[in-house]
């Protein structure tokens, strides 16, 4: 018999770390080779872990809502082992008393009275960020925060040693240490008068004091708790906001000829190739052909310098069932036809919307596509996604009546229009290219060949 180390794996181009979310297997159980062992999650999407192995759970490393770096040993799998049982021992990694206290979520009682040493705390839950910083804080290090009572203000204050000046498990502590022998205890306020609700609860990017730890409501309200993905999509929305200087331009494109081809084509396409084509992958081509044309749009930024993209990888945002949203990739999009691209496509929306985009799925986009249309709108001012530099929004198809010149002279007609938007960052797009980039992917919509072959 032998031990074998599972261990957390490489999920993604820049995913360096995820989040236990379930436990499927415990110490003791029986597992098959590529048996699903746990699930997790990452900041995209949520992944399974399959066995590396066939035996039995040995040890278990982490526990549920730890965060775990890639590479990193879960789980310890005796191999060879004979069927688990009843009176099998169970081995956890030894886990501190100060943060072995579940964190519940509830609210906290206030009123006037005195602080005691002995506060009454039901629940405290604070956000895996502050907005004044965007610090991300593990789930162990606040379950010791919210056990020593220590507010998010506080916590912001503490040195961090860890990747990107993260607060560490160790550094808590030491500050815990410290504070204790200093002989200070900041304690959480108690009484029994007024039903009030955590700040963490409100919008991210918010700035709060001392002063301004509890919020109260009035009214006939109902809270509810974010959801893991909708934290983690506030959270980007305001730090994109705050790291790229946003522009966004306005354009509207006649698509007639494009609407009258799909129409034309729609059900023999999907008899011959087995999918249903939509505008998106027509959308997609036309940007592609744009994006080639200009290419400084195609990049990033890194400091100082910008890293253009040889590559062409275009996101395009999908809405879930949730009301979440989502942005897989089509990866070298400029090397598929439109059959090619409409079956990316419809793949990875259809993945999306079922839970079984890979966490793969989602990474390295140069560029973002995002349909506002779908819903009805006419135009958007889509923020950008990081670390992209530039967002483009289509708004729905509507008949209009509009000018149309022609050798005889002007005229007007029912043409079906669309308006076309793109945010920009203003750190390295400039209005003029921008604009101009917006105006050549109108151009191809409006010129589209209503005589081609798919």
């Amino acid at each position: 018999m032998a031990l074998v180390d599972l261990v957390m794996p490489k999920l993604g181009e820049s995913i360096m770390e995820a989040t236990v979310l379930k436990w499927l297997k415990q110490p003791g159980d029986s597992v098959k080779m590529d048996e699903t062992v746990l699930e997790i999650a990452t900041d995209k999407v949520d992944s399974e872990v399959p066995s590396t192995a066939a035996g039995v759970i040995e040890e278990i490393l982490y526990k549920v809502n730890d965060v775990v770096p890639v590479g990193t040993v879960i789980a310890r799998i005796r191999t060879g082992a004979a069927e688990s049982t009843s009176s099998k021992p169970v081995f956890f990694a030894p886990v501190k008393e100060t943060i072995s206290q579940p964190v519940q979520e509830a609210v906290v009682v206030e009123s006037s009275q005195p602080q005691t040493s002995n506060p009454i705390a039901i629940g405290f839950k604070p956000q895996t960020s502050n907005g004044s910083s965007n610090r991300f804080y593990s789930p162990l290090v606040l379950n010791i925060a919210a056990s020593e009572g220590i507010s998010m203000t506080e916590l912001e204050s503490i040195p961090g040693t860890g990747n990107e000046g993260r607060v560490t498990k160790k550094d808590i502590l030491q500050y815990v240490s410290g504070r204790k022998t200093g002989g200070q205890r900041a304690g959480i306020r108690t009484a029994t008068a007024e039903m009030v609700i955590p700040l963490a609860k409100v919008e991210p990017g918010r700035q709060t004091t001392n002063d301004q730890q509890l919020t109260t409501y009035t009214g006939n309200v109902e809270i509810i708790e974010m959801d893991r993905m909708r934290k983690l999509i506030a959270e980007h929305m305001v730090r994109s906001k705050h790291t790229s200087p946003h522009v966004t331009s306005f354009t509207e494109a006649d698509v007639t000829n494009l609407v009258l081809w799909r129409d034309k084509v729609k059900k023999e396409f999907e008899k011959r190739e087995g999918t249903k084509i939509t505008f998106t992958p027509l959308f997609i081509e036309a940007i592609v052909r744009c994006i080639k044309k200009f290419p400084l749009i195609n990049c990033s930024l890194d400091g100082d310098r910008i890293i253009v993209k040889k590559d062409i990888h275009i996101g395009m945002a999908t809405a879930l069932p949730s009301g979440n949203l989502i942005v897989p990739v089509i990866k070298n999009a400029d090397q598929l036809n439109l059959v090619g691209l409409t079956k990316q496509v419809n793949m990875l929306a259809d993945n999306a919307r079922n839970g079984k985009l890979k966490a793969d799925d989602t990474q390295g986009g140069t560029f973002t596509l995002t349909n506002v249309g779908t819903f009805g709108s006419l135009m958007g001012t889509p923020i950008i996604n990081q670390p992209q530099v530039a967002i483009l929004a289509v708004g729905a198809i509507k008949k209009r009546p509009v000018v149309v010149e022609t050798p005889a002279g002007d005229s007007i007609a029912i043409r079906h229009m669309m308006y076309l938007s793109m945010s920009y960052d203003h750190r390295i797009v400039d209005g003029s290219l921008g604009a101009t980039f917006l105006t050549a992917v109108a151009k191809e919509l409006e010129n589209f060949n209503g005589d081609r072959e798919y």
